[in-house]
């Protein structure tokens, strides 16, 4: 009889990163109940890393948060290097940790764009490249890159930030190709605005809600973090074991308009 797929992910190590707040605090701990130990990852280690280890570890997980700020390449590879350390190994990198300065295009400084290129998609880049070194060396890994609608659609105002969600698309695709012979895979999520501390401000303005909800085609409703992590969990198990090069839209309809 052939076995079922299974999503479970005991035994497995995961790095998250960005992973105080939000979205990237929600993917730790549904990857924690899904079975994996995880490293936090996070730029500053506060109160609210020790409290989400503290949480991890109340599901009977291994955990630990390491400093990792990934526009700094050197604590990309002190980090990466800590969690596999301490964890024993890495099999899973979710790459979450992102910015999204919002200005319309005219008014974007250098600053501005450096900046942004840097977290968004350097940060991605040499985060998963650092991995991918651990990982050619087990044979085995999972990386989940976090993008955005807005890397399919444009977001006036966010003229940057879509180009940079729109080139991890890609790399997602070219990272693919080029590590799977190391039986490694490389996926990416794409969600609409999700409620989280940092969309807040944002939704907040009844006018800009409104016209997300409606922008959200099928649904018309701002997505909840929970509705995010079941698409990680299922592409960092062995249920995804063919799946790579892709990204999973999570926009409740926007991009089907």
């Amino acid at each position: 009889m052939t076995s079922l797929p299974s999503f479970e992910l005991t035994g497995r190590v995961a790095l998250v990163t960005g992973a105080a707040r939000g979205l990237g605090r929600a993917i730790a701990l549904a990857l924690a109940e899904a079975g994996a130990d995880i490293a936090v990852g996070v730029r500053e280690i506060r109160n609210d890393a020790d409290e989400l280890v503290d949480e991890i570890e109340r599901l009977g997980r291994r955990a630990t948060a390491v400093r990792l700020d990934v526009s700094d390449r050197a604590q990309i590879a002190t980090g990466v290097d800590e969690a596999a350390a301490r964890l024993g190994r890495l099999d899973i990198l979710v790459n979450n940790a992102g910015i999204a300065p919002g200005n319309p295009a005219v008014d974007v400084t250098e600053a501005d764009f450096d900046g942004t290129v840097a977290v968004n998609l350097g940060g991605t880049f040499f985060a998963s490249q650092h991995a991918a070194r651990i990982m050619m060396r087990q044979g085995f890994g999972r990386i989940v890159n976090v993008s955005s609608q807005a890397g399919l659609v444009a977001l006036p105002g966010e003229s940057v930030y879509c180009m940079t969600k729109a080139a991890i698309i890609h790399l997602t695709k070219c990272l693919a190709v080029e590590w799977g012979t190391y039986g490694i895979t490389v996926n990416a999520i794409a969600p609409t605005f999700i409620e989280t501390p940092g969309t807040d401000a944002a939704l907040s303005d009844p006018e800009f809600r409104s016209d997300v909800e409606t922008r959200i085609a099928a649904l018309h409703q701002i997505g909840q973090p929970t509705d995010v992590t079941g698409a990680v969990v299922f592409l960092a198990s062995s249920a995804a074991n063919l799946i790579t090069g892709h990204t999973v839209v999570i926009d409740g309809g926007w991009t089907a308009r």
